[in-house]
């Protein structure tokens, strides 16, 4: 039997364009080149597409997270197409095609996590590796997320949601019902890029416009006080939940610089020191957030163990971060399953779903 041929998809236009990068060159290191073959698309940040031959030359200043981009020079410009032969990447000057069996998107954020790129699986009739674009959708928005779990009873932090040209609370009303302080934060971003922790209505206003630029809609949040818990889901009908890990800032929150600039932003304690009942009760909640939200492959499920013992759900992501330092791999291999195991399993759970029917 051939190997079978993957499309592997990075970069995009979102403000986690360089993260994607940072992933994806840990994803394919991590695949078996004795069962996959590799056709790897890079997404600029002008949004044009491009085919890169060349796997270890595909990034300039790779090793520098703060300047990590895709080659220019290196990529040819091409384009996704369903052909009567299946899906395949077509270089726009000479037409030749590179055809593929099944997509792997390491795309964060807009157009990555938010169901863009799992419509266009199901345009182009290809396996997607990780959830369908309805799941991914409504994860990555914060507000209709938090709405479908606090339907199903998962606790949640009360939040107040802001449209860009409609009316809002003031700031001091805002503070007033949620406390202080408050995190602000776009709805549909990741890697929290665009958000601050405020305390004041003056600093709250100037946060909420620092928010709008990556959104239309933003989320005032009620900061909740515990332990930041991350919890690693893998499987479809099956679901299995890795051993939890624990984030602990060095700052004043866990930032967008602590988690990929930064040498020292935050400490990843893994496995989390919790007693057993906590274990699989955090276990148990991520299995049933990601059931609520009909998720399917993976998602880093994210919570807070306050002092009193509550579990808070913050967010689930669908698109988990594979660099040297992310926690999805790491509670993985913590948990018996190695990088190579773990990026083969999500292959092959997404081949192993029925074709897409019209």
């Amino acid at each position: 039997m051939g190997r079978t041929s993957v499309c592997v998809v990075c970069g995009g236009q979102s403000a986690e364009h360089e993260v994607s990068l940072q992933s994806a060159r840990n994803v394919l290191g991590a695949m078996d080149r004795e069962r996959y073959e590799v056709v790897l698309a890079g997404i600029g940040k002008d949004g044009v597409w491009r085919l890169y031959g060349d796997e270890a030359t595909f990034c300039e200043d790779a090793d520098d997270p703060s300047r990590i981009r895709l080659s220019p020079s290196a990529g040819v410009e091409a384009f996704p197409v369903l052909t009567s032969a299946g899906a395949a990447l077509v270089e726009v000057g000479g037409g030749r095609r590179h055809p593929f069996r099944l997509l792997f998107p390491v795309l964060h954020g807009t157009n990555g996590e938010d169901g863009a790129i799992q419509g266009l699986c199901r345009m182009l009739n290809v396996p997607c590796v990780g959830c369908d674009q309805a799941a991914s959708a409504n994860c990555m928005d914060k507000d209709i997320a938090k709405r479908l779990l606090e339907a199903d009873g998962v606790r949640v932090a009360r939040w107040v949601t802001l449209r860009r040209g409609q009316p809002a609370p003031s700031a001091a009303e805002m503070l007033s019902r949620l406390g202080s302080p408050v995190f602000v934060k776009p709805s549909r971003a990741g890697s929290s890029v665009g958000v601050s922790k405020v305390r004041t209505p003056a600093e709250l206003s100037a946060a909420v416009e620092e928010a709008f630029r990556y959104d239309t809609k933003v989320l005032v949040e009620e900061a909740i006080v515990g332990r930041e818990i991350e919890c690693a889901v893998l499987g479809d009908s099956e679901v299995r939940v890795a051993v939890p890990g624990e984030v602990i800032p060095k700052v004043e929150f866990y930032s967008y610089e602590a988690k990929y600039i930064m040498s020292d932003g935050a400490a990843l304690e893994a496995p989390a020191r919790l007693t057993q009942e906590q274990v699989a009760a955090v276990q148990a909640l991520a299995a049933r957030a990601f059931r609520c939200l009909e998720c399917s492959g993976m998602a880093r499920v994210d919570f807070f163990l306050t002092q009193d013992g509550e579990w808070v759900l913050n967010e689930l992501n669908t698109i988990p971060g594979f660099t040297r330092i992310s926690m999805y791999p790491r509670l993985w291999q913590l948990s018996g399953l190695s990088y190579a195991e773990l990026v083969g399993e999500l292959m092959e759970l997404a081949l192993s779903r029925p074709a897409l029917t019209f």
